[in-house]
C-alpha cells in the first residue's frame, strides 16, 4: 500500500515538474517574440533581463523536473509565473494584442 502512495506522489511531482518546464519554456519563447522597446514601454525591466530570468527558470526547471517542490523548482515557477501573470499581459496591451481590461461588457 505504501508503494502505491509513493508512486502516486512521484507521478504528481513529475507532472508538476513538467508543468514548470513547459511554463518556463513558453515564457522564454514568448519573450523572444517581442521587441526590446515594448518591455520599457510597458514599464517592465528590459528584454535582456527577462530573457536571463526566463533562461535561468528553464535551466532550474530542467534540473528539478523529477524533484518538484524543491527550491530550484520554486524559483523556476516564480520567475516564469511573474512573467506569465504580469509582464506578458502588459506587453500584449502595449503591442495592441491584449484586451482593454474592461471585461465582457465592453465588447458590445
Amino acid at each position: 500500500m505504501s508503494s502505491l502512495f509513493g508512486s502516486l506522489q512521484g507521478l504528481i511531482a513529475l507532472v508538476f515538474g513538467i508543468a514548470a518546464l513547459v511554463l518556463s519554456v513558453f515564457g522564454f519563447v514568448d519573450a523572444l517574440r517581442y521587441r526590446p522597446d515594448a518591455f520599457t514601454a510597458a514599464g517592465k525591466r528590459t528584454k535582456k533581463i527577462w530573457l536571463i530570468v526566463l533562461g535561468v527558470a528553464v535551466l532550474l526547471s530542467l534540473y528539478s523536473v523529477f524533484s518538484a517542490f524543491s527550491l530550484a523548482w520554486i524559483l523556476a515557477v516564480v520567475g516564469a509565473g511573474v512573467y506569465a501573470a504580469d509582464v506578458r499581459p502588459a506587453l500584449r496591451r502595449v503591442m495592441g494584442r491584449g484586451s482593454s481590461g474592461g471585461g465582457p461588457a465592453t465588447r458590445w
